[in-house]
């Protein structure tokens, strides 16, 4: 197969259809690359998790680029014009924000923040106004409404299933993209520790990249305590 694309995380392959192959890698990088290792096993655990989340979302009405499991370490998805926004949204303070910000780690805002960054490696992924994605042109007004509504009905419908499982949805970094072919906006990339924070509800126990970022634990170890505790088999 002829890959497209190679990020920190995955590769894009093409295949013979529209579709496309997304290969996780066993790379994790923090501080913009600053920080990279390579952890044997975390590209199954990723998708593992992404096809688990996937599958929730589909089963609440969200479209996602998923299409199925190829192999232990890779998925068929749809083909999508990827929109160059991250939507990150927050239910408790954590990570940049806290330094952005001046909040304390752990304060629970009263309802769910959205936030749009723009997708540049070289700029650093910078936090972006409504309005300069107007200007820009990366998105139209209806188009960003779209879009918080999506991603907070995937935090409104991951938080109350994780709360069942004493887990804190901490925040989120969700893309989306347009449908081969049409103006359609589906969800895209990965749901996983590496894209998402997840406490521990009794002890704000870290169960996501945060042990890679702040030496805390080892990542192969944490992700694995919380594929047990969802119940996920890799």
């Amino acid at each position: 197969m002829k890959m497209l694309y190679e990020g920190k995380a995955k590769q894009i392959f093409e295949t013979d259809s529209e579709d496309l192959i997304v290969k996780f890698k066993n790379t994790a990088t923090a501080f913009d690359g600053k920080k990279k290792d390579e952890f044997e096993g975390k590209s199954e655990l990723n998708l593992a998790f992404s096809e688990y989340f996937f599958d929730i979302l589909t089963n609440h009405g969200i479209e996602s680029h998923f299409v199925k499991k190829v192999d232990k370490s890779s998925m068929l998805v749809k083909h999508v014009k990827i929109i160059p926004l991250e939507v990150v949204v927050r239910n408790v303070a954590a990570g940049s924000i806290c330094k952005r910000e001046n909040y304390t780690k752990g304060y629970v805002f009263p309802e769910p923040l959205a936030e749009f960054f723009f997708k540049d490696d070289d700029l650093g992924d910078p936090l972006m106004s409504e309005s300069e994605i107007l200007e820009k042109k990366l998105a139209t007004k209806e188009q960003i409404e779209l879009l918080k509504f999506y991603a907070l009905k995937v935090n409104s419908v991951l938080k109350a299933h994780l709360d069942e499982k004493s887990i804190v949805l901490v925040d989120f970094k969700l893309e989306f993209g347009f449908l081969t072919n049409t103006d359609k906006i589906i969800l895209a990339d990965e749901i996983s520790p590496d894209t998402c924070r997840f406490w521990l509800k009794e002890s704000n126990e870290s169960l996501d990249k945060d042990v890679f970022r702040e030496g805390t634990n080892d990542i192969i170890t944490t992700y694995s305590k919380f594929a047990n505790i969802l119940n996920i088999k890799v």
